[in-house]
């Protein structure tokens, strides 16, 4: 016991020590950043659900929090406030919903502002700053939706949209690295997710980017009549097959193992995977969405019903208009219209490895009852009417028997 205890306090002084080691690294960086004369905007693009970072880089070394402010519009007149003025505020991520506001999906850490599960309406101007309006620090931010994804499956022989140029104008697609397998061991699926980006050399100065003259197509860098232009052409994802072995595993005791392989043979059931597993009940003809714990839009995630692998090249949203099962951008499975068919289990992959399952039982649609039709409403009706009648008897007998006892008790010339 007494051992336990040292290690845990042992732990908790290393935890204060690396603790106390960022908060100085981060000190360091801001005696090391000078913050520039004229506030600017570095350039950042997301797709839509995921969570981005912004960090403030500099800040005089005499405030000892930072307040972030938001502006749709550069210079508007309304400013929403993210933080209070402590600076203090975290949020569980487990809880953010895709249809919250701003101010109920953000984080504040070390200085640096996090928004969780970001949407097209959190594009726009991030400044961190003081209490009285003092700036140091601003982003530019695009979150690209997804609604109009292109998409390109690198197997069947597509690729990728072409550049649309004009005089002093052209838009392309950049993409990032290819993601790793969503599966190990079977044949999985890789995806590569592209932005919009323009090349302009009319774009405002007082925007920064990592390539000058270039900046995402929702950026407030880019002029009002070349707006419209660049809200044509979306983000894109290009989808191609993988294989990726299994890391190997601990092989078990040769006992063990020989009581396994009696186990395996006496059993009936098919194998199933050894993972967490949730159990759903939904009634027949409603919607479904299934999203896997502990994934976001940028990770690798494949889906499989039982044995059956659910790959991209049939059940991405978008492959055709009359899609009842498929897997959104954000990595959801949707199940619409649910049937008796859609009943088994569900298993998630995330980055090569198998996380959860989910069980999925579909029940008999219950049928509305009518307001007064039912049994149960006529004998609540019957119930209460039998009740209301009782008491009347029971109070006209009170005061029958109150007023008989009087009568008997007064003298009889009275």
């Amino acid at each position: 016991m007494a051992g336990r205890l040292l290690g845990a306090a042992v732990l908790l002084c290393l935890l204060d020590i690396a603790h106390t080691f960022a908060i100085e690294e981060q000190a360091d960086v801001f005696k090391r950043t000078a913050c520039p004369a004229f506030l600017a905007f570095d350039n950042a693009a997301y797709l839509a659900d995921m969570t981005f970072e912004l960090p403030c880089n500099c800040k005089p070394e005499e405030v000892s929090s930072v307040v972030w402010y938001f502006q749709k519009d550069m210079g508007g007149r309304r400013t929403t406030v993210l933080t209070d003025f402590a600076g203090t505020v975290v949020v569980d991520s487990g809880h953010i919903r895709t249809g919250s506001d701003v101010l109920k999906r953000f984080s504040i850490r070390m200085f640096s502002l996090i928004v969780f599960r970001a949407q097209v309406r959190d594009s726009g101007h991030y400044l961190c700053g003081t209490e009285s309006g003092d700036f140091f620090y601003g982003y530019d931010v695009d979150v690209q939706p997804t609604e109009r994804m292109a998409v390109a499956f690198v197997d069947r022989g597509q690729r990728a949209r072409g550049d649309y140029s004009e005089r002093r104008f052209s838009l392309f697609t950049g993409f990032w690295d290819w993601s790793s397998c969503d599966r190990c061991g079977v044949r999985g699926e890789q995806r590569r997710v592209g932005l919009c980006y323009v090349r302009s050399s009319g774009l405002h100065p007082r925007y920064r980017s990592a390539v000058p003259g270039v900046t995402s197509c929702g950026s407030g860098a880019v002029p009002a009549r070349l707006r419209r232009r660049a809200r044509l052409r979306g983000p894109e994802v290009a989808v191609r097959s993988c294989l990726s072995p299994c890391p190997k595993e601990e092989a078990p005791e040769e006992g063990v193992q020989a009581i396994s392989n009696v186990i395996s043979k006496l059993g009936e059931r098919p194998w199933l995977p050894r993972v967490p597993t949730q159990f759903h009940r939904q009634p027949r003809g409603s919607h479904l969405t299934i999203a896997c714990p502990g994934a976001r839009p940028e990770h690798a995630v494949g889906w499989d019903k039982g044995s059956t692998r659910l790959y991209r090249s049939r059940y991405l949203v978008g492959v055709n208009s009359s899609m009842r099962v498929f897997i959104d951008h954000g990595n959801h499975l949707h199940i619409r219209r649910l049937r008796g068919s859609d009943r088994g289990t569900y298993f998630c992959w995330r980055e090569g490895a198998l996380v959860a399952g989910f069980q999925l039982r579909v029940t008999a649609r219950q049928r509305r009852r009518r307001a007064l039709g039912d049994p149960d409403t006529i004998y609540a009706i019957k119930a209460i009417g039998t009740s209301y009648v009782v008491i009347c008897i029971i109070f006209v007998v009170v005061h029958i028997s109150r007023c008989s006892r009087r009568l008997c008790r007064s003298p009889a010339g009275t």
